[in-house]
């Protein structure tokens, strides 16, 4: 059969097709590896984006070398575990994906590394001999050489010089010298190994001495000069919080074995609220610290159980002054945040096209002769939410950023995901933070905000509910709330969470449930497995118990 003249046979637009669609998704992209020196038959995890969402015909190379099957223990779209195989020396680690091949990363198999030789002279604690640069912005890529760091980062940290205003009533002997660490939700820790560690400079920090710990001793100490931000951030008015919080588990139909997951959110860890101690329960975690929540195993629920947790926080008011706004950073490797915190999730809709034609609209993008800085497209995002959003105070009717958009309409829920929706989509890096705003009286009751990021200075928040007067009843408000909300956040709040954490399953067979508005945001908080076949959960909102202020 003849085609007419010019036409492409079907085998070719078949190709071409296949083509467009495999250039339209994601590209893999790595950030980390944890760790990045092992030995055969421990657990890697490969972390970074657009791997998708099951393995399917992708996989995972090691020094060219593609994987056994039965080396895979879980893939996840930000996250693949693999168990480490046999290799020698050295080798790149890639992920391949319909045919489209990730960046590659550096992985040591530990047993071939040479062994270090014994120092007599010294500790064998851990040494700084050279920090390259010496100086940089919040967000940049610094190396630190030396050695005694450990071949695996573990329970080890870099940490950063940090600083607040203190009021001169306070005693000489409670203005302790402070420190933030490296942050893994910035993307923080890049490699590390015995003689060199590359880190990015956190949100928050300082110039002056950083040091590196690990479980056997500090290392000496190094100067580093944070620069070239274009704005200043100020933490002042510390208060300290002592809360509790819990579940209640009723069994009302169960046989043994069957497990019980709950994923309880601890409080998050930032530059303006610190954990005195680590939170404190009735019952020993299954996993103290997983992506932001402890994880306990109830194991054969045969009655009720109650679970409580404690926690000690200490909040600081954060204030933000950008001098140049429309000032672009010194160029620099730019943070794994950029590319990260604006992707579009079910949460943050960034993809949809109303969303895209609103922000372009908001901020201008596109038009000749109107590039904005990220702050400057921020802000206004801000002040159209506070002029146009329809921002109420909540009335448990109100729905996520694509119903605020919609009915023009929302509590501080919808507008902190619209916010971030919109930034997002003119690639402004923005998450929604979720916890409780406290009264002088300790109640405490279910908040939203949102942050977004700015290269050079770090987390700028904001949070539209409050900036637009539509904050819990009765909660203390200010004059200039429109612009103070903007760049500045009170210290009358707990976060438990900054983005939503994507927990996994711990068994295929179980059965989740998701709760949505809560004071985290996380897609998974039960799983039930094998004989619990019915069972009523009630978690108790946050109980202040104790406030402290200066």
């Amino acid at each position: 059969m003849s085609r007419p003249p010019g036409a492409a046979p079907c085998s070719a637009l078949l190709i071409l097709f296949c083509l467009c669609l495999s250039c339209a998704k994601e590209k893999p992209v790595i950030v980390s590896l944890d760790p990045s020196a092992g030995q055969a038959g421990e657990v890697l995890k490969v972390r970074g984006t657009g791997f998708g969402h099951e393995k399917g015909s992708s996989y995972v190379t090691i020094a060219g070398i593609p994987l056994t099957s039965s080396s895979y223990l879980g893939w996840e779209d930000r996250e693949i575990r693999i168990k480490i195989p046999e290799f020698n020396g050295a080798g790149l680690v890639s992920v391949h994906r319909d045919r489209v091949k990730s960046n590659p990363l550096l992985f040591s198999n530990q047993a071939a590394m040479p062994a270090p030789v014994p120092d007599t002279d010294r500790s064998l604690g851990p040494l700084i001999s050279a920090v390259n640069p010496a100086s940089g912005p919040v967000g940049s890529r610094i190396v630190l050489q030396g050695s005694g760091f450990g071949s695996s980062r573990g329970a080890s940290g870099v940490f950063f010089p940090w600083q607040s205003e203190v009021s001169p009533t306070v005693p000489a002997e409670e203005r302790e010298a402070r420190t933030v660490e490296v942050f893994d939700g910035e993307f923080g820790y890049e490699h590390w190994s015995d003689r060199e560690i590359w880190i990015r400079v956190p949100d928050g920090a300082a110039s002056g001495s950083l040091e590196v710990r690990t479980p056997a001793q500090n290392a000496g100490s190094v100067f580093f000069k944070v620069t070239d931000s274009p704005g200043t951030k100020t933490f002042k008015d510390k208060r300290r919080y002592t809360v509790s919080y819990g579940v209640d588990i009723k069994a009302q139909a169960a046989h043994a074995p069957n497990t019980l997951y709950l994923w309880v959110p601890r409080p998050v860890r930032s530059a303006s609220q610190r954990l005195v101690d680590p939170p404190v329960s009735n019952i020993a975690p299954f996993v103290e610290n997983y992506q932001g929540t402890a994880l306990f195993q109830l194991t054969d629920v045969a009655a009720d159980a109650a679970l409580r947790m404690t926690a000690i926080i200490e909040v600081y008011t954060v204030e933000t002054a950008v001098q140049s706004p429309s000032q672009k950073p010194k160029p620099h490797d730019p943070s794994p945040v950029q590319a990260v915190y604006t992707l579009p999730s079910a949460l943050i809709p960034a993809d949809n096209p109303n969303v895209a034609a609103l922000a372009q609209r908001i901020t201008g993008a596109g038009n000749a002769g109107n590039e904005q800085s990220p702050y400057e497209k921020a802000r206004r995002i801000y002040e159209w939410l506070l002029r146009e959003g329809g921002i109420r105070r909540a009335s448990g009717d109100t729905g996520g950023a694509l119903e605020a958009l919609q009915e023009k309409r929302c509590d501080a829920y919808g507008a902190a995901l619209l916010f971030c929706a919109l930034a997002r989509a003119t690639q402004i890096p923005a998450l929604p933070a979720a916890g409780v705003l406290v009264y002088d009286s300790r109640a405490a009751v279910r908040h939203y905000w949102a942050e977004f990021w700015v290269e050079g200075l770090g987390w700028v928040p904001l949070d539209p509910a409050l900036g637009a007067g539509a904050g819990p009843e009765g909660f203390p408000s200010r004059e200039d709330a429109a612009s103070y909300y903007f760049g500045s956040l009170d210290n009358r709040r707990i976060t438990f969470s900054r983005g939503q954490a994507a927990l996994s399953r711990m068994d295929p067979r179980g059965r989740t449930m998701v709760r949505n508005r809560e004071y985290a945001l996380q897609d998974v908080w039960e799983e039930a497995v094998g004989g619990l076949e019915s069972y009523s959960s009630l978690w108790s909102d946050i109980t202040v118990t104790g406030i402290y202020t200066h």
